[in-house]
């Protein structure tokens, strides 16, 4: 469902340790906003929410926002730095527009807002 590349990974193991969550689950959600009608929501949880999709990638725990499963269904989730600082990359098939950031898409009419 989703994937995590070796980076991405590599900073949320970081961000659980400096968070003291290091048995934490990685949550993605998405909501309205953005100037390409929605955007990614990463956090770190405790105790996955019921109606969450759970995976596992790159040996992290992950759940998906149960409304957004198909929005976000072969997500592919990345983390670089350069030299205007680092961040996490969204490589989304589903989405059919995104916004210069990376962190705003839209989506096929067909997948329905989910939301």
């Amino acid at each position: 469902m989703i994937t995590l590349t070796a980076a991405a990974a590599q900073e949320v193991r970081r961000l659980q340790m400096s968070h003291n969550q290091a048995n934490s689950t990685l949550r993605l959600t998405v909501q309205p906003g953005g100037c390409a009608d929605f955007v990614y929501g990463l956090e770190l949880v405790a105790t996955p929410i019921q109606g969450d999709h759970y995976c596992v990638s790159a040996g992290i725990a992950m759940t998906v926002a149960g409304e957004n499963v198909a929005m976000v269904s072969g997500l592919c989730l990345d983390y670089t730095e350069d030299l205007m600082g680092g961040g996490f990359r969204f490589d989304n098939p589903q989405a059919v527009r995104t916004c210069s950031c990376g962190h705003s898409f839209a989506i096929a009419p067909d997948l329905g807002s989910g939301i």
